[in-house]
């Protein structure tokens, strides 16, 4: 198998079929029709995105579903599917259209020359708050993990199999899977897309989930020592305390998978 492309679920059934049809013919034009698999993962989604999941199987035998027993959020969600593919190229994009999937060609050329490759977007079409505050994420970012500022961690992205291998050696809940991209990968690089307006509904991210972000980032991957008494410390403290919980879930739980 060449290519893995994996789409975490989550509310999307009005938009699944398009988002299908799209990938269909980007790859088809690519001339990977008869080696690629799609792999939707739903997160326990509220409305139908399940039963659309399994219709749309029926017509195209590349469509793998996997149906999780709760929702365990977008990263451990790619986590599934990470585990459960089988390409040597593997493509992650959200669910909503506001990635192309027209651009999957340009990063699996650029997985030629690289290990992984992100996505810088050329024409952001999110709420000037969410624009801010992902710019404060990259810079948090650059600085906990040792990144390159000019690596924008977009969940469009492309990975290679042999980077793959290691992520999904980890089995912690806490999953946070830019941090282990960065922990393995030497030869990161990146191209331009397009993006574009969401399509239906309201994007789940949450100032709550970035904290959560930043705390697994310093609790599993951080190169930086940080003392309690530090201001780093203090604030890891207090963020555990208010918004982290210790999880007793597993990573994930698969109760159903679809495959042809």
């Amino acid at each position: 198998m060449q290519v893995s492309i994996i789409v975490p679920v989550f509310n999307s059934s009005k938009i699944l079929p398009e988002l299908v049809e799209r990938i269909y013919k980007e790859m088809k034009n690519s001339n990977l029709i008869e080696n690629f698999e799609l792999i939707l993962i739903n997160d326990y989604s509220l409305d139908d995105s399940w039963n659309v999941i399994k219709e749309i199987s029926k017509k195209y035998s590349f469509l793998k579903g996997i149906n999780l027993s709760e929702n365990f959020g977008q990263h451990n969600a790619i986590m599934a599917g990470l585990n459960n593919s089988k390409g040597n190229k593997i493509i992650t994009i959200d669910d909503d259209l506001q990635h192309p999937p027209e651009f999957i060609s340009e990063i699996l050329k650029k997985l030629d020359t690289c290990e992984v490759c992100y996505t810088n977007y050329k024409n952001r079409k999110h709420a000037g708050w969410k624009r801010a505050v992902s710019s404060i994420n990259n810079i948090v970012s650059s600085f906990l993990l040792n990144k390159p500022l000019r690596i924008y961690m977009s969940s469009f992205r492309g990975i290679n199999k042999i980077i793959v291998n290691d992520i999904v050696k980890f089995k912690e809940p806490d999953v946070y899977i830019d941090g282990l991209i960065i922990k393995y990968a030497k030869k990161i690089d990146m191209i331009n897309v397009d993006h574009n307006q969401r399509k239906l509904g309201e994007s789940n991210y949450t100032v709550k989930k970035l904290l959560i972000l930043w705390s697994s980032m310093i609790i599993n991957f951080s190169v930086l020592p940080f003392r309690a008494s530090s201001i780093f410390g203090l604030i890891l403290k207090i963020i555990i305390k208010i918004f982290r919980k210790k999880s007793l879930k597993p990573q994930y739980k698969i109760i159903e998978i679809i495959k042809r």
